[in-house]
């Protein structure tokens, strides 16, 4: 696998944190996605559609995909641009990774399917990709949606872990979970 860049993945994943902390954490309070109440909310978005935090996520997302996966994505809309960063650093980086959507309903007219893919064979192992873990609920969607359209999800891989149960409800699915930063890890000054 070549690489075209001139940074380690250390050095990225602290300017990815830096980043994050800059633009998508903020402290008050908040309702978030689950229901809950919070005091901490991540706005990944305002990180991932950035050009600078786009090439960062997708270069350590892809670090972090297994060899044997070709497609990465989720439920639309907070996966399509972790799909989208990781399949496009996959091609520079010669290890091509496909992206797919998973659809919050299904299609209203043609085939109807709920997952959008480059026509995967049934089979097909792949990594689901996450924004923010709370409860795990939109990769749980996911996941459910992927194997009944023939894909075999393997991973969770996350943005950010907020450690509040998610990780535990994914695995009890029988998926590897990972994520880039917990939210201790955003809760600290960068160093």
């Amino acid at each position: 696998m070549s690489e075209p860049w001139k940074t380690t993945l250390e050095e990225d994943r602290a300017a990815l944190g830096a980043l994050l902390r800059e633009r998508s954490v903020r402290f008050g309070k908040f309702t978030l996605a689950s229901g809950k109440e919070s005091d901490f909310y991540v706005d990944c978005k305002q990180t991932m559609l950035t050009a600078e935090g786009h090439r960062l996520i997708g270069r350590l997302m892809l670090a972090r995909v297994p060899e044997s996966i070709r497609a990465v994505g989720g439920l639309t809309l907070g996966a399509d641009p972790l799909a989208s960063a990781v399949s496009c650093i996959s091609a520079l980086a010669g290890r091509p990774v496909d992206a797919l959507i998973v659809r919050k309903e299904p299609k209203g007219h043609g085939t109807g399917q709920w997952v959008e893919h480059p026509g995967l064979p049934e089979g097909t192992e792949v990594v689901v990709v996450e924004d923010v873990i709370t409860t795990g609920g939109s990769s749980l969607k996911a996941i459910e949606r992927l194997r009944a359209s023939g894909f075999v999800p393997r991973k969770v891989l996350a943005l950010v872990d907020r450690q509040e149960g998610g990780r535990e409800a994914l695995e009890a699915e029988g998926v590897e979970v990972e994520a880039l930063f917990c939210r201790s890890d955003l809760e600290e000054p960068s160093s």
